[in-house]
């Protein structure tokens, strides 16, 4: 390890659509987003029964919605540290992004010695996962602020959002899908897959009917966008069968690849739904 920067003064902050909650060998924390009906406030953070919350939007009928964290939250997140990575949602869905930044520049007005770097994953859930573990990584290398700053800037041109959707209820309810399209792909077992644009939006790819060609589908949709055996973040929501089934379709066709399965929590369960899957990929070999 290079000595210049301490360990310890870094730190890695990211919002609750991240599902990370936790980080081994590095301060770290997670900002809560919450869901909001007209009966309930789900807040995202690790007190949350996040099933009994799928549950019970499964029921409802009225409007939802999402709510980003505000600056202040972001500001308390960062306790005083000297070097900071802050990771959002994609700012093409989520206010997240923005209140980090308005948070950075009121940390550094205060600490004017101090680093803020704010980064818009342009994505969720398993994609900001490897963001945040690339850090990580090259913070414990002894890495300065800048070069793991240019480091991430360089990252991100490497790594995908993939989607397979049961239930676009949700996204319609928010507008972002038609409702008509919602109500046809849930009578019709419909499976949804798409990605997170280069610019963070959502993009509808393929239409697909059942789980065994939904799963095929996106394997082939990972290799197209060239994924040749880097590592492979998959978050489910309570759909363990499918993302280890599309698990170990990886590694027969890359038996030395990185792939590691987690859950979705409330922010991404919301808008994945029960039998949702996310897959955060690296293109290219492994480095």
């Amino acid at each position: 390890m290079q000595f210049g920067v301490p360990i310890l003064s870094f730190k890695i902050v990211a919002d609750s659509s991240s599902n990370v909650f936790e980080m081994e060998d590095i301060a770290y924390s997670s900002v809560p987003l919450k869901i909001i009906t007209s009966e309930k406030e789900y807040v995202d953070d690790t007190s949350l029964n996040v099933e009994a919350m799928v549950d019970d939007l499964r029921k409802y009928t009225g409007r939802s919605g999402s709510s980003c964290p505000n600056a202040q939250e972001w500001t308390e997140a960062f306790e005083n540290f000297e070097n900071i990575f802050a990771i959002a949602i994609t700012s093409n869905l989520s206010g997240s992004f923005n209140a980090a930044k308005q948070a950075a520049q009121d940390y550094l007005n205060k600490f004017k010695e101090k680093k803020v770097c704010v980064i818009d994953s342009l994505s969720t859930g398993p994609e900001m996962l490897l963001i945040i573990e690339k850090i990580k990584e090259r913070v414990l290398a002894g890495d300065t602020f800048e070069k793991i700053e240019s480091a991430i800037k360089n990252y991100q041109q490497h790594t995908h959002l993939l989607f397979s959707l049961k239930s676009l209820n949700n996204l319609a309810r928010n507008g972002r899908v038609n409702p008509a399209v919602a109500k046809i792909a849930g009578v019709l077992g419909i499976h949804a897959i798409g990605k997170a644009s280069d610019v963070g939006t959502l993009e509808m790819l393929h239409k697909c009917r059942g789980e065994k060609k939904a799963l095929s589908t996106i394997f082939g949709s990972m290799k197209e966008m060239g994924f040749a055996g880097g590592k492979v973040r998959i978050d489910h929501c309570f759909n363990l069968e499918a993302a280890t089934e599309l698990k170990n379709a990886i590694i027969e066709a890359f038996p030395k690849v990185d792939v590691k399965i987690g859950t979705c929590h409330a922010l991404c369960s919301f808008y994945a739904e029960r039998g949702g899957l996310l897959i955060g990929f690296e293109d290219g070999a492994p480095a």
